[in-house]
């Protein structure tokens, strides 16, 4: 190892920078959680001084997580979750809340990123009702024929496939849309699509800002409108309330969400059937 560069914590796998901050550390390091370095936590420091609104945009989310995966365990029936860009285990993932909710519910975590997917199957260890594995989330045939993917999820019953602040690092160019419609082929009637982005409406200073920033790191933000985003479920119901500020899906207690825009867009789809 050259002078000065930092040294790899042990959980951290060898083929990775430690010198380019990651989106999904810095996501991980405002979450409270420790899997991240110090030139992610620098760089979410600054984000936070002079960008408050991307650290409540990320808190929003992982509220939007948890009244998620209650409603589809809970309501919607769902024990078997696909979660695509899952990111970095923090307190309250996908499998914590689920598996609290009903034993034995499964979950497939996705991430492309080395360290989530490292961090992930450290967690995971002794679980063996939920996997992790290292895969673009367009790349909609690998991920389903994958051994660990393909043992634990049945294609053949519903299940739930989160995409939940992920899209928006995925440009036009690898056609977003066409992924999706792939996973709606391959999954079963009555599975629901979950989809939470980042939007430059409303906020279309703050936005510009935040893509600026996200140029620091490999994955350059990609907002897209509420139409573009609605889009998306295509051969999915949208259910009630339709796409809306992640804040007002659904609500713990009606009339709490914020009036005020948090600049992020959530929605969830069911597949018709059963």
């Amino acid at each position: 190892m050259m002078a000065g560069m930092p040294v790899l914590p042990d959980w951290s796998p060898d083929d990775i920078d430690p010198e380019i901050p990651s989106s999904a550390r810095m996501y991980d390091y405002v979450l409270g959680g420790f899997n991240n370095f110090e030139v992610d936590r620098n760089l979410a420091d600054w984000v936070m001084t002079t960008m408050p609104e991307v650290a409540q945009g990320a808190r929003d989310n992982r509220a939007f997580l948890r009244r998620l995966v209650t409603f589809l365990v809970q309501e919607a029936g769902i024990d078997q979750f696909l979660d695509l860009g899952s990111g970095i285990p923090t307190a309250g993932n996908v499998h914590e809340i689920a598996q609290r909710l009903h034993p034995g519910a499964r979950v497939a975590y996705v991430d492309i990123d080395p360290v989530a997917v490292s961090a992930s199957r450290q967690l995971l260890a002794g679980n063996p009702d939920a996997t992790a594995i290292r895969a673009d989330l367009t790349d909609v045939g690998e991920i389903l024929a994958d051994p660990e993917v393909a043992a634990l999820l049945d294609v053949t019953r519903p299940m739930a496939v989160l995409l939940v602040s992920v899209l928006h690092f995925v440009p036009e160019s690898a056609n977003p849309g066409a992924a999706i419609a792939r996973l709606r082929d391959a999954v079963a009637p009555g599975s629901y699509l979950a989809i939470s982005h980042f939007t430059d409406e409303g906020r279309e200073g703050d936005a510009e800002r935040i893509v600026a920033m996200s140029r620091q790191t490999p994955t350059t933000t990609a907002p897209r409108s509420r139409a573009q985003i609605e889009a998306l479920f295509d051969g999915f119901t949208l259910l009630e309330p339709g796409v809306v500020d992640v804040s007002r899906w659904r609500p713990e207690e009606p009339g709490t969400a914020p009036t005020s825009f948090s600049g992020w867009y959530c929605g969830v789809g069911r597949l018709a059937g059963e």
